[in-house]
């Protein structure tokens, strides 16, 4: 029996820049105990697991009453790749759609994930649905436009906005997922591709200690 929709958290203790930043606080806890708390109040998955290669953080997962997987040591170090980890859960666990929920994008607050869901299960021919920070401003990529011409001037409100990705919360069909990794494609860019925009704090990602000074600033300002 396959659960319909599971959100999966994942929380590897050996980050580089801010060291072990899923037990950093934001506000009164763990970023990993907000992570978890957040999906809960959710209150729309059907299973929710803590995923990591310590089982430093299985404690917050049994106090918070939600699941966790032990993924192989392997898989925890600097140069696994999130591709590799979502595979191996898939691989394990069963579930129709699978939702990542980051814990370190904590602005990205409950009812923001709960319409992330409610989303992806009325849009189901999107296979992959990225959430993203809509920016409706010049942008160039390698010194060309991308969403605006050199030979004329557009004002800001009226340019098509680019879609920044931010992880924050990202669902995938998990038979679409490992059928990609079987043949020539990527798992995490499969199928059908949809997106969600997010509010521009939504999409802060702590990784230094001056993002999470940030964004325990919002905090108390949101």
């Amino acid at each position: 029996m396959r659960s319909k929709n599971v959100a999966m958290i994942p929380a590897r203790l050996g980050s580089q820049r801010l060291k072990k930043k899923n037990l950093e606080k934001f506000g009164e806890l763990t970023l990993i105990e907000y992570a978890i708390e957040r999906c809960l109040h959710a209150n729309i998955f059907d299973e929710i697991y803590v995923n990591s290669e310590s089982k430093v953080f299985e404690k917050f997962a049994e106090k918070c009453g939600v699941n966790f997987y032990h993924r192989p040591p392997s898989l925890g170090d600097n140069k696994a790749t999130s591709e590799e980890f979502v595979e191996d859960f898939l691989n394990n666990i069963q579930c129709v759609s699978l939702y990542q929920i980051h814990s370190i994008t904590p602005l990205m607050n409950s009812q923001q994930i709960r319409d992330f869901v409610i989303f992806s299960e009325s849009n189901k021919h999107y296979n992959t649905v990225l959430s993203c920070v809509e920016d409706q401003i010049e942008v160039a990529y390698q010194g060309h436009p991308v969403n605006f011409s050199f030979n004329s001037k557009t004002n800001s409100q009226n340019l098509n906005p680019t879609q920044r990705i931010t992880w924050a919360a990202t669902k995938w069909d998990r038979d679409t997922y490992l059928l990609a990794n079987q043949g020539d494609g990527i798992g995490t860019y499969s199928g059908n591709i949809g997106f969600f925009a997010v509010g521009a704090y939504s999409g802060l990602a702590i990784k230094t200690i001056e993002d999470l000074k940030i964004a325990n600033a919002l905090r108390e300002l949101i």
